[in-house]
């Protein structure tokens, strides 16, 4: 999502503007018609685009899940592994890529998200359990594969990193980057270069304590 560079179809500035309202002051606390507003349209409109606030909730919680398990599907095929066929494939067909270069580009990516994405992580951490049960079901079943696919790649960089660890500190550091909704003051961080560099190395920080624990 935050690496696309072409403009936005009217679906996606709904979305767009629903989850900055949603983060903003709650799902409960957003009507259609100021949805509508947002991107110029009547409220009523937006019905043509959605079947109402749960769909597009909806969507954007099991979209960006899906999005954040292409993109690292993505980075390791880039990186050697492709034709791959899952996520324990994608891995196993990385040998002969240097899991560092591996890793690298996987924290970058969900860098990226952390700092383009912020509403999506504020939704995530509040509204989940307001989704039906299926879409819940299948988010957490696309983080699950998310997670997995990182364990895979650090337990490549770390051999002497058991699988349980290996799993929290992939959690750990998704909590460290994952809080870039909290780190809004004025002044409290560098540009975005200068932020994106300094989560790197503390994520990469943290993994390598991990394996020196």
């Amino acid at each position: 999502m935050a690496t696309r560079t072409d403009a936005p179809t009217r679906r996606e500035q709904i979305l767009k503007e629903a989850a900055r309202l949603f983060a903003e002051r709650g799902f409960h606390g957003v009507g259609v018609d100021e949805i509508g507003a947002a991107v110029g349209i009547s409220g009523p409109g937006l019905y043509r685009h959605f079947a109402g606030k749960d769909a597009m909730l909806a969507e954007l919680l099991v979209g960006i899940s899906e999005s954040l398990l292409t993109g690292a599907k993505r980075r390791l095929a880039e990186a050697g592994a492709a034709g791959a066929a899952g996520v324990a494939d994608a891995v196993d067909a990385a040998d002969g890529v240097v899991p560092e270069a591996v890793l690298d580009s996987l924290i970058e990516g969900h860098i990226d998200f952390a700092l383009d994405d912020r509403p999506l992580i504020t939704l995530h951490d509040r509204e989940l359990d307001r989704l039906r049960d299926a879409d819940r079901k299948l988010v957490r079943q696309l983080q699950r594969q998310y997670v997995e696919l990182w364990v895979g790649v650090v337990r490549r960089l770390y051999p002497d990193l058991g699988e349980p660890a290996a799993r929290s500190a992939v959690h750990s550091v998704f909590g460290l980057l994952n809080s870039t909704p909290h780190l809004t003051r004025p002044g409290s961080l560098p540009d975005r270069a200068g932020t994106a560099e300094l989560l790197h190395r503390m994520a990469r920080g943290a993994f390598a304590a991990a394996a020196d624990s």
